[in-house]
């Protein structure tokens, strides 16, 4: 197969079609939609390709039948019939002022109305935007197709400035209302965003959406799907390691039994050719590590979180619950779902390695302030873990817990200190890429820890001092016989016994067996 451009940061569907780019083809996702409804809602984390699914939609509505040739959707649409297209983005500005949305607003609204030679009769943005829809709707004889990009973005970027964010949000949802209130005049509505902003807050004056972010069926409408690299992307993964692609990027999921990539790190990969964080390094909010920290979240939590639908989407201005924050914007994932009394639970982790690492890595270095130190730190680790050496590994965690300042400690009330402990342990671990799972169940009880490392197993229990006597982490590995599990692989196993000192604040004891 012939190698193609790929199409980084490119958004524009028409470009990819005209200049031979590689396109992964959604176009059946427009057939569908067009079939089952009118006025559609996504949320999908950032750089996931929503904004080119719009522009298609947009080409798609206005007939531009040449650009769809070969392409799903093409035998079944009909190309004589064409709509106008009013779409609106908020991903390009910066809304931490206030009227910077009313600004945004205001200039893509008179932009439209010069392209179609249309006068503003109206001052309200609402206004103005009625009578742009009502005047295409007349001109055109046919309804507007409404695309509306980025719709939450005025009030995410604001979220660090409460006032300004609420007053984004407030009229944003009396400009919203307005699509519902022009409905004679709308053939079709499709609304994106990285978050879904409750009904009452947002979405009250346009209730009238609906919301595909959770159906299975349209789990894959964003993302590249593991088929989707295999034939449209063979030319490219010569050379690379297949498994380690999926481990590094794939595991993103919506319900649907496929899980996905983020199309952002597997364009990276292909160009680069090498592994790294591309989606995670290009804006993971300052606002998520300190509300992380604020809420004393441990990271060995992070990897078992638990929500029900509504816990998911509670996502409001000062009220943003920690699992819908980590699920909307990308940093956990679906990873299974359980019917509890007739409703549904759903049980979220870390999607893949990439946003593991990199988000633990992150943690580290904002407990650490230091972040050539902590990256120090983990390159010692990874030597001391090839070489199996224990003192050296209970030397380095007690210097790493002897160098956090004094003042971090009294500023922070710690109520759990062998999930603060642990947690670190943890994070170290995870910011190397190891295979880890933690609260492991077993016929003996729930293993703390459970760590794969250059073909050994490190079994780890954590106790606090002062509320368990000397010894016993290790005790109970070997009592629990936690190790039976994992004798089955023939590698050697490591049984780690780690205890801290609330008032030493420091490691006291680290005891190690070998199964």
């Amino acid at each position: 197969m012939q190698k193609r451009k790929l199409p980084i940061g490119i958004q524009t569907f028409r470009k990819i079609r005209e200049d031979d780019y590689y396109y992964v083809d959604k176009s059946a996702y427009l057939a569908q939609l067009n079939d089952e409804g009118t006025h559609f809602f996504l949320s999908r984390p950032r750089r996931f390709g929503k904004s080119l699914f719009l522009d298609t939609l947009k080409e798609l509505f206005e007939g531009s039948e040449e650009l769809f040739r070969g392409l799903a959707i093409h035998g079944d649409w009909d190309w004589s019939v064409r709509h106008p297209v009013v779409r609106l983005s908020f991903g390009g500005g910066n809304y931490t002022d206030p009227g910077q949305v009313r600004a945004s607003v205001a200039e893509q609204l008179a932009s439209i109305e010069r392209a179609n030679d249309i006068a503003a009769e109206f001052e309200t943005a609402g206004g103005r935007l009625a009578h742009l829809l009502e005047s295409l709707h007349r001109r055109a004889g046919r309804r507007v197709v409404v695309l509306v990009d980025e719709y939450d973005k005025p009030i995410l970027d604001a979220l660090e400035y409460p006032e300004v964010a609420r007053e984004n949000r407030d009229f944003l949802r009396g400009f919203y209302s307005v699509i519902k209130d022009a409905d004679a005049h709308v053939r079709f509505a499709f609304l994106t965003g990285v978050s879904k902003f409750s009904k009452v807050s947002l979405f009250s004056g346009l209730n009238n959406l609906t919301d595909i972010t959770l159906e299975a069926r349209y789990s894959a409408i964003c993302g590249y799907t593991e088929a989707d690299l295999d034939d449209v992307f063979a030319a490219e993964l010569p050379g690379l390691d297949r498994a380690r692609i999926r481990e590094w990027y794939n595991g993103y999921a919506w319900l649907g039994e496929e899980k996905v990539y983020n199309p952002y790190d597997v364009l990276l990969l292909f160009r680069n050719r090498r592994f790294d964080a591309y989606w995670f390094e290009t804006g993971t909010p300052r606002f998520l590590v300190d509300t992380l920290f604020e809420r004393r979240v441990t990271t060995m939590a992070l990897a078992e979180m638990v929500g029900g639908v509504e816990l998911l989407s509670a996502f409001d201005v000062g009220q943003i619950g920690t699992e819908a924050l980590l699920f909307q914007t990308g940093y956990l994932t679906v990873r299974s779902v359980d019917d509890v009394i007739g409703e549904q639970l759903f049980r979220l982790g870390y999607p893949n390695r990439e946003v593991r690492q990199s988000l633990n890595r992150a943690l580290l270095g904002n407990l650490v302030k230091d972040v050539g130190r902590e990256l120090k730190n983990s390159i010692r680790l990874t030597e001391l873990l090839a070489a199996n050496d224990f003192d050296g590994m209970r030397d380095l965690f007690e210097a790493f817990y002897a160098s956090i300042p004094h003042q971090w400690y009294t500023n922070n009330d710690i109520a759990d200190y062998e999930g603060y402990y642990a947690s670190v342990f943890y994070s170290y671990f995870a910011a190397l890429g190891l295979d880890i799972v933690v609260e492991d169940s077993s016929s003996h009880g729930r293993l703390d820890m459970a760590v794969r490392a250059n073909g050994r197993v490190y079994l780890f229990d954590f106790k606090v001092a002062e509320q368990s006597p000397p010894g016993s982490a290790l005790k109970q590995l070997e009592k629990k016989d936690y190790a039976a599990k994992y004798r089955a692989s023939g590698e050697p196993i490591h049984l780690v016994g780690v205890e801290f000192s609330s008032a030493a604040r420091n490691v006291t004891g680290f005891e190690v067996a070998h199964a």
